[in-house]
Protein backbone atom coordinates (compact mmCIF):
# COMPACT_ATOMS: atom_id res chain seq x y z
CA UNK A 1 0.00 0.00 0.00
CA UNK A 2 1.03 3.17 -0.71
CA UNK A 3 2.51 5.82 2.30
CA UNK A 4 -0.87 7.75 1.59
CA UNK A 5 -2.92 4.97 2.84
CA UNK A 6 -0.52 3.95 5.39
CA UNK A 7 -0.68 6.98 7.22
CA UNK A 8 -4.28 7.43 6.83
CA UNK A 9 -5.87 5.09 9.40
CA UNK A 10 -8.88 5.38 8.19
CA UNK A 11 -10.81 3.55 11.08
CA UNK A 12 -9.06 6.15 14.04
CA UNK A 13 -9.96 8.77 11.97
CA UNK A 14 -13.57 8.38 11.85
CA UNK A 15 -13.39 7.61 15.58
CA UNK A 16 -11.85 10.72 16.19
CA UNK A 17 -14.05 12.53 13.80
CA UNK A 18 -17.17 10.72 13.57
CA UNK A 19 -20.14 10.54 10.54
CA UNK A 20 -23.47 9.73 10.62
CA UNK A 21 -25.44 8.24 13.34
CA UNK A 22 -22.18 8.47 15.35
CA UNK A 23 -21.87 11.89 15.01
CA UNK A 24 -25.03 12.86 15.84
CA UNK A 25 -24.73 10.02 19.12
CA UNK A 26 -21.75 12.38 20.08
CA UNK A 27 -22.81 15.73 19.60
CA UNK A 28 -26.16 15.62 20.39
CA UNK A 29 -25.44 15.02 23.64
CA UNK A 30 -22.10 16.21 24.08
CA UNK A 31 -21.60 19.18 27.03
CA UNK A 32 -20.26 22.40 26.13
CA UNK A 33 -17.82 21.60 28.77
CA UNK A 34 -16.93 18.31 27.37
CA UNK A 35 -16.30 20.27 23.82
CA UNK A 36 -14.50 23.23 25.10
CA UNK A 37 -12.10 20.33 26.76
CA UNK A 38 -11.61 18.77 23.63
CA UNK A 39 -10.79 22.08 21.33
CA UNK A 40 -8.55 22.88 24.24
CA UNK A 41 -6.66 19.40 23.89
CA UNK A 42 -6.60 19.95 19.75
CA UNK A 43 -5.44 23.46 19.95
CA UNK A 44 -2.73 22.41 22.18
CA UNK A 45 -1.42 20.16 19.81
CA UNK A 46 -1.83 22.72 16.73
CA UNK A 47 -0.04 25.30 18.48
CA UNK A 48 3.16 23.24 19.59
CA UNK A 49 3.11 22.75 16.00
CA UNK A 50 3.10 25.64 14.94
CA UNK A 51 5.95 27.11 17.30
CA UNK A 52 8.28 24.52 14.43
CA UNK A 53 6.80 26.91 11.08
CA UNK A 54 9.10 29.59 10.29
CA UNK A 55 5.88 31.20 9.00
CA UNK A 56 4.54 31.59 12.68
CA UNK A 57 7.99 32.04 14.31
CA UNK A 58 8.52 34.86 12.89
CA UNK A 59 5.54 36.48 12.89
CA UNK A 60 4.66 35.76 16.63
CA UNK A 61 7.94 36.61 17.64
CA UNK A 62 7.33 40.06 16.27
CA UNK A 63 4.51 40.81 18.38
CA UNK A 64 6.70 39.77 21.67
CA UNK A 65 5.15 36.20 21.71
CA UNK A 66 7.36 33.29 23.11
CA UNK A 67 5.95 29.19 23.54
CA UNK A 68 3.89 28.82 26.58
CA UNK A 69 2.29 32.28 26.20
CA UNK A 70 -0.59 31.20 25.07
CA UNK A 71 -2.28 28.84 27.72
CA UNK A 72 -5.04 28.33 25.65
CA UNK A 73 -8.64 29.37 23.94
CA UNK A 74 -8.78 32.00 26.22
CA UNK A 75 -5.82 33.38 25.25
CA UNK A 76 -6.06 33.43 21.28
CA UNK A 77 -6.98 37.12 20.47
CA UNK A 78 -3.00 37.62 21.27
CA UNK A 79 -2.32 36.21 18.16
CA UNK A 80 -1.71 37.84 15.42
CA UNK A 81 -4.32 36.55 12.57
CA UNK A 82 -2.73 36.12 9.32
CA UNK A 83 -4.48 36.40 5.54
CA UNK A 84 -4.45 35.68 1.83
CA UNK A 85 -1.99 37.85 1.44
CA UNK A 86 0.87 36.83 3.87
CA UNK A 87 0.43 33.36 2.42
CA UNK A 88 1.24 35.06 -1.26
CA UNK A 89 3.49 36.88 0.27
CA UNK A 90 5.69 33.98 1.79
CA UNK A 91 5.59 32.53 -1.18
CA UNK A 92 7.47 35.28 -2.99
CA UNK A 93 9.70 35.55 -0.74
CA UNK A 94 10.50 31.44 -0.17
CA UNK A 95 9.36 30.07 -3.58
CA UNK A 96 7.95 27.63 -4.74
CA UNK A 97 5.61 26.56 -1.25
CA UNK A 98 6.70 29.83 1.08
CA UNK A 99 7.27 29.17 4.67
CA UNK A 100 3.78 28.21 6.26
CA UNK A 101 4.43 24.59 5.76
CA UNK A 102 6.27 22.04 7.67
CA UNK A 103 7.36 19.47 5.04
CA UNK A 104 10.73 20.03 5.47
CA UNK A 105 11.06 17.94 8.54
CA UNK A 106 7.88 15.86 7.57
CA UNK A 107 9.52 14.41 4.12
CA UNK A 108 10.08 11.01 5.80
CA UNK A 109 6.94 10.84 7.73
CA UNK A 110 3.54 11.95 5.52
CA UNK A 111 2.68 11.98 2.17
CA UNK A 112 2.21 15.37 0.56
CA UNK A 113 -0.66 16.90 -1.32
CA UNK A 114 -0.54 19.92 -3.12
CA UNK A 115 -3.42 21.86 -4.73
CA UNK A 116 -3.61 25.49 -5.13
CA UNK A 117 -6.13 28.63 -4.76
CA UNK A 118 -8.49 29.74 -7.99
CA UNK A 119 -6.66 33.05 -7.65
CA UNK A 120 -9.91 34.83 -7.97
CA UNK A 121 -8.55 37.33 -5.54
CA UNK A 122 -4.87 37.06 -6.96
CA UNK A 123 -2.00 34.58 -7.50
CA UNK A 124 -2.86 30.98 -7.05
CA UNK A 125 -1.61 29.73 -3.79
CA UNK A 126 -0.35 26.38 -2.68
CA UNK A 127 -2.22 24.66 -0.54
CA UNK A 128 -0.96 21.66 1.61
CA UNK A 129 -1.92 18.66 3.17
CA UNK A 130 -0.70 15.14 4.63
CA UNK A 131 -2.81 11.99 4.28
CA UNK A 132 -4.31 12.61 8.00
CA UNK A 133 -5.58 15.98 7.50
CA UNK A 134 -6.67 15.55 4.06
CA UNK A 135 -9.14 12.65 5.20
CA UNK A 136 -10.38 14.59 8.16
CA UNK A 137 -11.15 17.50 5.60
CA UNK A 138 -13.13 14.72 3.27
CA UNK A 139 -14.91 13.36 6.32
CA UNK A 140 -16.50 16.61 7.94
CA UNK A 141 -17.40 17.06 4.23
CA UNK A 142 -19.04 13.87 3.96
CA UNK A 143 -20.47 14.28 7.62
CA UNK A 144 -22.50 17.82 6.22
CA UNK A 145 -23.96 16.25 3.42
CA UNK A 146 -24.85 13.28 5.29
CA UNK A 147 -26.33 15.30 8.03
CA UNK A 148 -28.42 17.18 5.46
CA UNK A 149 -30.17 14.18 4.23
CA UNK A 150 -27.51 12.00 1.63
CA UNK A 151 -27.97 8.48 1.76
CA UNK A 152 -26.55 5.22 -0.06
CA UNK A 153 -29.21 4.85 -3.01
CA UNK A 154 -28.28 8.75 -3.90
CA UNK A 155 -26.74 9.91 -7.40
CA UNK A 156 -25.16 12.56 -6.62
CA UNK A 157 -23.87 15.16 -9.90
CA UNK A 158 -20.80 17.40 -8.88
CA UNK A 159 -20.38 20.13 -10.98
CA UNK A 160 -17.02 21.49 -8.76
CA UNK A 161 -14.06 22.03 -10.89
CA UNK A 162 -10.36 19.25 -11.34
CA UNK A 163 -7.22 20.91 -12.11
CA UNK A 164 -5.19 22.27 -9.51
CA UNK A 165 -8.11 23.79 -7.73
CA UNK A 166 -9.20 21.51 -5.20
CA UNK A 167 -12.47 21.43 -5.72
CA UNK A 168 -14.09 18.47 -7.86
CA UNK A 169 -11.22 15.93 -6.28
CA UNK A 170 -12.15 17.26 -2.62
CA UNK A 171 -15.79 16.56 -3.19
CA UNK A 172 -14.68 13.04 -5.34
CA UNK A 173 -12.45 12.20 -2.47
CA UNK A 174 -15.37 12.76 0.77
CA UNK A 175 -18.22 11.42 -1.37
CA UNK A 176 -16.36 8.06 -2.99
CA UNK A 177 -14.05 7.60 0.70
CA UNK A 178 -17.17 7.81 3.16
CA UNK A 179 -20.23 7.71 1.72
CA UNK A 180 -22.16 4.55 -0.40
CA UNK A 181 -23.38 6.94 -3.21
CA UNK A 182 -23.02 7.24 -6.79
CA UNK A 183 -21.14 9.93 -7.83
CA UNK A 184 -20.91 11.82 -11.37
CA UNK A 185 -18.14 13.96 -11.12
CA UNK A 186 -19.03 16.40 -14.05
CA UNK A 187 -16.90 19.44 -13.61
CA UNK A 188 -17.40 22.93 -14.80
CA UNK A 189 -19.04 23.84 -18.08
CA UNK A 190 -15.48 23.50 -19.93
CA UNK A 191 -14.65 20.72 -18.37
CA UNK A 192 -18.54 18.37 -19.44
CA UNK A 193 -20.66 21.11 -21.47
CA UNK A 194 -23.75 22.18 -19.80
CA UNK A 195 -25.74 20.41 -22.29
CA UNK A 196 -24.18 17.35 -21.83
CA UNK A 197 -23.93 17.68 -18.23
CA UNK A 198 -27.96 17.47 -17.94
CA UNK A 199 -28.35 14.78 -20.39
CA UNK A 200 -26.05 12.73 -17.99
CA UNK A 201 -28.31 13.94 -15.32
CA UNK A 202 -31.26 12.26 -16.73
CA UNK A 203 -29.50 9.30 -17.66
CA UNK A 204 -28.33 7.89 -14.37
CA UNK A 205 -30.88 9.70 -12.65
CA UNK A 206 -29.59 12.02 -10.50
CA UNK A 207 -31.05 12.90 -7.23
CA UNK A 208 -28.45 15.48 -5.88
CA UNK A 209 -26.82 18.22 -6.99
CA UNK A 210 -23.79 19.70 -5.26
CA UNK A 211 -21.51 22.98 -6.64
CA UNK A 212 -21.64 26.97 -6.58
CA UNK A 213 -24.94 28.43 -7.00
CA UNK A 214 -24.35 30.58 -9.50
CA UNK A 215 -23.62 27.48 -12.23
CA UNK A 216 -26.45 25.48 -10.45
CA UNK A 217 -29.24 28.07 -11.65
CA UNK A 218 -27.70 27.73 -15.33
CA UNK A 219 -27.89 24.44 -15.09
CA UNK A 220 -31.37 24.11 -14.09
CA UNK A 221 -32.42 26.73 -17.09
CA UNK A 222 -30.07 24.87 -19.65
CA UNK A 223 -32.55 21.73 -18.44
CA UNK A 224 -35.67 23.72 -19.37
CA UNK A 225 -34.28 24.44 -22.56
CA UNK A 226 -33.56 21.18 -23.86
CA UNK A 227 -37.18 19.99 -22.52
CA UNK A 228 -36.25 18.59 -19.58
CA UNK A 229 -38.61 18.91 -16.56
CA UNK A 230 -36.84 19.01 -13.51
CA UNK A 231 -38.39 16.55 -10.89
CA UNK A 232 -39.52 14.45 -13.91
CA UNK A 233 -37.14 13.76 -16.11
CA UNK A 234 -34.27 14.32 -13.54
CA UNK A 235 -35.42 13.03 -10.45
CA UNK A 236 -33.32 15.60 -8.01
CA UNK A 237 -34.42 15.75 -4.61
CA UNK A 238 -31.92 17.89 -3.00
CA UNK A 239 -29.18 20.60 -3.96
CA UNK A 240 -26.12 21.17 -1.88
CA UNK A 241 -23.80 23.95 -1.98
CA UNK A 242 -23.13 27.40 -1.71
CA UNK A 243 -25.87 29.59 -2.21
CA UNK A 244 -27.41 33.22 -1.69
CA UNK A 245 -30.20 32.51 0.79
CA UNK A 246 -32.67 35.04 -0.53
CA UNK A 247 -32.99 33.15 -4.38
CA UNK A 248 -33.04 30.04 -2.69
CA UNK A 249 -36.98 29.50 -3.32
CA UNK A 250 -36.12 30.54 -6.86
CA UNK A 251 -33.50 27.72 -7.07
CA UNK A 252 -35.98 25.22 -5.14
CA UNK A 253 -38.37 26.39 -8.14
CA UNK A 254 -36.07 25.92 -10.97
CA UNK A 255 -35.02 22.42 -9.97
CA UNK A 256 -38.82 21.07 -9.64
CA UNK A 257 -38.93 21.05 -5.52
CA UNK A 258 -35.72 20.00 -4.95
CA UNK A 259 -34.58 20.85 -0.96
CA UNK A 260 -31.44 23.66 -1.00
CA UNK A 261 -29.42 22.68 1.71
CA UNK A 262 -26.35 25.44 2.10
CA UNK A 263 -22.80 24.63 3.83
CA UNK A 264 -19.35 27.05 3.89
CA UNK A 265 -15.99 26.73 3.94
CA UNK A 266 -12.61 28.21 1.92
CA UNK A 267 -9.78 26.44 0.32
CA UNK A 268 -7.13 26.12 3.02
CA UNK A 269 -9.25 25.10 5.67
CA UNK A 270 -12.59 22.80 3.90
CA UNK A 271 -15.58 22.70 5.51
CA UNK A 272 -16.48 25.30 8.76
CA UNK A 273 -19.90 24.54 8.91
CA UNK A 274 -22.96 23.40 6.83
CA UNK A 275 -27.11 23.42 7.68
CA UNK A 276 -28.62 20.64 9.27
CA UNK A 277 -32.12 19.26 8.54
CA UNK A 278 -33.83 22.32 10.20
CA UNK A 279 -32.01 25.07 7.46
CA UNK A 280 -32.06 27.69 10.11
CA UNK A 281 -27.86 28.78 10.31
CA UNK A 282 -25.09 26.70 9.40
CA UNK A 283 -23.37 24.52 12.44
CA UNK A 284 -19.90 24.76 12.87
CA UNK A 285 -17.88 22.30 12.58
CA UNK A 286 -16.56 22.67 16.30
CA UNK A 287 -14.80 19.54 16.97
CA UNK A 288 -12.57 20.36 13.93
CA UNK A 289 -12.51 24.29 13.66
CA UNK A 290 -12.77 26.98 15.95
CA UNK A 291 -14.39 30.11 14.47
CA UNK A 292 -14.26 33.62 15.09
CA UNK A 293 -15.68 36.59 13.96
CA UNK A 294 -13.30 39.48 14.37
CA UNK A 295 -13.50 42.99 13.29
CA UNK A 296 -11.26 43.62 10.16
CA UNK A 297 -9.79 46.81 11.76
CA UNK A 298 -8.73 45.91 15.14
CA UNK A 299 -8.71 41.92 14.87
CA UNK A 300 -10.71 41.66 18.03
CA UNK A 301 -13.72 39.46 18.68
CA UNK A 302 -16.89 40.36 18.03
CA UNK A 303 -20.15 40.22 20.22
CA UNK A 304 -22.40 37.32 18.78
CA UNK A 305 -24.83 38.29 16.14
CA UNK A 306 -22.44 40.84 14.64
CA UNK A 307 -21.25 40.98 11.25
CA UNK A 308 -17.21 40.18 11.18
CA UNK A 309 -14.32 38.71 9.09
CA UNK A 310 -14.68 35.09 9.68
CA UNK A 311 -11.12 33.97 11.22
CA UNK A 312 -10.48 30.23 11.94
CA UNK A 313 -8.53 27.63 13.40
CA UNK A 314 -8.32 24.37 12.42
CA UNK A 315 -8.13 21.89 15.01
CA UNK A 316 -7.17 18.87 13.33
CA UNK A 317 -3.91 20.24 10.95
CA UNK A 318 -1.55 19.47 13.03
CA UNK A 319 1.52 17.99 10.53
CA UNK A 320 2.17 19.83 7.30
CA UNK A 321 -0.15 23.10 6.82
CA UNK A 322 -1.25 24.13 10.73
CA UNK A 323 -3.74 27.27 9.95
CA UNK A 324 -3.79 29.40 13.91
CA UNK A 325 -5.94 32.37 12.99
CA UNK A 326 -6.09 32.56 9.49
CA UNK A 327 -8.40 35.73 8.55
CA UNK A 328 -10.56 34.48 5.31
CA UNK A 329 -11.78 38.15 4.95
CA UNK A 330 -15.21 36.43 4.09
CA UNK A 331 -17.76 38.51 6.34
CA UNK A 332 -20.74 36.47 8.80
CA UNK A 333 -22.22 36.44 12.13
CA UNK A 334 -22.26 34.40 14.93
CA UNK A 335 -25.56 32.69 16.63
CA UNK A 336 -26.01 32.21 20.19
CA UNK A 337 -25.78 28.54 20.80
CA UNK A 338 -29.46 26.73 20.00
CA UNK A 339 -29.91 24.12 23.55
CA UNK A 340 -32.69 22.56 20.85
CA UNK A 341 -30.36 22.43 17.93
CA UNK A 342 -29.92 19.36 15.54
CA UNK A 343 -26.50 19.01 17.97
CA UNK A 344 -24.46 21.07 20.21
CA UNK A 345 -22.69 23.04 17.68
CA UNK A 346 -22.93 26.57 17.47
CA UNK A 347 -24.36 28.01 14.15
CA UNK A 348 -23.29 30.95 12.23
CA UNK A 349 -24.79 32.62 8.90
CA UNK A 350 -22.63 31.44 6.06
CA UNK A 351 -21.20 33.40 3.46
CA UNK A 352 -22.35 37.22 3.79
CA UNK A 353 -19.45 39.41 1.68
CA UNK A 354 -16.16 40.02 1.27
CA UNK A 355 -14.09 42.41 3.11
CA UNK A 356 -11.62 42.67 0.65
CA UNK A 357 -13.49 42.70 -2.65
CA UNK A 358 -13.92 45.91 -2.15
CA UNK A 359 -13.15 49.49 -4.06
CA UNK A 360 -12.76 52.72 -3.55
CA UNK A 361 -14.62 54.44 -6.28
CA UNK A 362 -13.88 58.75 -5.63
CA UNK A 363 -13.76 57.90 -2.46
CA UNK A 364 -16.45 55.14 -1.65
CA UNK A 365 -15.80 52.20 -0.84
CA UNK A 366 -18.17 49.57 -2.76
CA UNK A 367 -18.18 45.95 -2.60
CA UNK A 368 -19.51 43.84 -5.99
CA UNK A 369 -21.17 41.06 -3.06
CA UNK A 370 -23.63 44.31 -2.27
CA UNK A 371 -24.13 44.98 -6.00
CA UNK A 372 -24.49 41.41 -6.50
CA UNK A 373 -27.44 42.01 -3.56
CA UNK A 374 -28.77 44.33 -5.34
CA UNK A 375 -29.94 42.95 -8.61
CA UNK A 376 -31.02 39.94 -6.57
CA UNK A 377 -33.60 41.66 -4.72
CA UNK A 378 -34.20 43.98 -7.42
CA UNK A 379 -34.63 41.29 -10.74
CA UNK A 380 -36.35 38.81 -7.95
CA UNK A 381 -33.85 36.31 -8.82
CA UNK A 382 -30.40 35.22 -9.29
CA UNK A 383 -28.59 37.71 -11.13
CA UNK A 384 -25.27 37.20 -13.58
CA UNK A 385 -23.33 40.69 -13.33
CA UNK A 386 -19.25 42.02 -13.24
CA UNK A 387 -18.24 45.43 -12.19
CA UNK A 388 -15.61 46.54 -14.26
CA UNK A 389 -13.42 49.60 -12.91
CA UNK A 390 -11.44 51.70 -15.31
CA UNK A 391 -10.23 55.27 -15.02
CA UNK A 392 -10.06 58.22 -17.33
CA UNK A 393 -8.58 61.24 -17.09
CA UNK A 394 -7.60 60.83 -13.49
CA UNK A 395 -11.25 59.86 -12.47
CA UNK A 396 -12.38 56.25 -11.50
CA UNK A 397 -15.32 55.01 -13.35
CA UNK A 398 -17.72 51.40 -12.76
CA UNK A 399 -19.52 49.69 -15.30
CA UNK A 400 -21.72 47.11 -14.37
CA UNK A 401 -22.76 44.71 -16.87
CA UNK A 402 -25.73 42.88 -15.73
CA UNK A 403 -27.77 40.07 -17.49
CA UNK A 404 -31.26 40.33 -18.47
CA UNK A 405 -33.86 38.95 -21.07
CA UNK A 406 -36.68 41.56 -19.85
CA UNK A 407 -36.08 44.60 -22.46
CA UNK A 408 -38.27 45.95 -21.14
CA UNK A 409 -36.93 46.74 -17.86
CA UNK A 410 -36.36 50.60 -16.73
CA UNK A 411 -32.71 51.20 -17.00
CA UNK A 412 -32.24 54.75 -16.15
CA UNK A 413 -34.31 53.61 -12.59
CA UNK A 414 -32.03 50.80 -12.07
CA UNK A 415 -29.36 52.73 -12.59
CA UNK A 416 -30.60 55.68 -10.34
CA UNK A 417 -31.92 52.76 -7.26
CA UNK A 418 -28.28 51.23 -7.43
CA UNK A 419 -26.66 54.33 -7.03
CA UNK A 420 -28.77 55.80 -4.38
CA UNK A 421 -27.50 52.48 -2.39
CA UNK A 422 -23.92 52.98 -3.54
CA UNK A 423 -23.71 56.38 -2.70
CA UNK A 424 -21.55 57.10 -5.26
CA UNK A 425 -22.82 56.99 -9.56
CA UNK A 426 -21.97 54.01 -11.84
CA UNK A 427 -22.83 52.95 -15.29
CA UNK A 428 -25.44 50.25 -15.39
CA UNK A 429 -25.33 47.94 -18.61
CA UNK A 430 -27.90 45.49 -19.52
CA UNK A 431 -26.35 42.78 -21.67
CA UNK A 432 -28.53 39.77 -23.14
CA UNK A 433 -28.16 35.93 -20.76
CA UNK A 434 -24.63 35.01 -20.90
CA UNK A 435 -22.87 37.82 -22.05
CA UNK A 436 -20.78 38.06 -18.62
CA UNK A 437 -19.61 34.70 -18.78
CA UNK A 438 -16.29 35.73 -20.87
CA UNK A 439 -15.45 37.97 -18.03
CA UNK A 440 -16.69 35.83 -15.20
CA UNK A 441 -15.67 32.92 -15.99
CA UNK A 442 -18.65 31.51 -15.08
CA UNK A 443 -18.01 28.43 -17.08
CA UNK A 444 -14.67 27.41 -15.74
CA UNK A 445 -14.21 28.96 -12.53
CA UNK A 446 -15.02 27.67 -9.27
CA UNK A 447 -16.40 31.31 -7.81
CA UNK A 448 -17.22 33.22 -10.81
CA UNK A 449 -15.17 36.41 -10.89
CA UNK A 450 -17.22 39.41 -10.32
CA UNK A 451 -14.65 42.55 -9.85
CA UNK A 452 -12.14 43.58 -13.18
CA UNK A 453 -10.20 46.62 -12.15
CA UNK A 454 -9.03 48.01 -15.45
CA UNK A 455 -6.59 50.71 -14.06
CA UNK A 456 -3.63 49.43 -14.76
Amino acid sequence: MSRYFQQMRSAPLQEDYPLADRFLQRFSTMSVESLRALQEQRFALIMKRCWNIPFYQRRWQKVGLEPGDIKGLDDIEKIPPFTKRDLLESVETYPPFGDFHGMDDMKDKSRVILQTTSGTTGTPQPILWDATDREIQNILLARAYIMQGMTDDDVVHSVYGFGMVNGGHYIREAVLHHTAALLLPAGTGVETSSVRQVQLMKQFGATMLVGFGDYLFHLARVAREQGLIPGQDIPLRMICGHINHATRQELEDLWGGAKVFDWYGVGDTGLLAAEGPDRDGLYVMEDAQYVEVIDPTTSKQLAVGEKGCVCVTSLFKSTIYPIVRFNVQDLSTLHPRDPNGHNIFRKMAGFQGRHDDMVKLRGVNVFPSSIGAFFDQYFGQESQFVCIVTRQNDRDSMEVLVETSDEQRNHEHVQKALTEQLGVSVLVSFVPPGATAEHTGLMERQKPRRLIDRRG
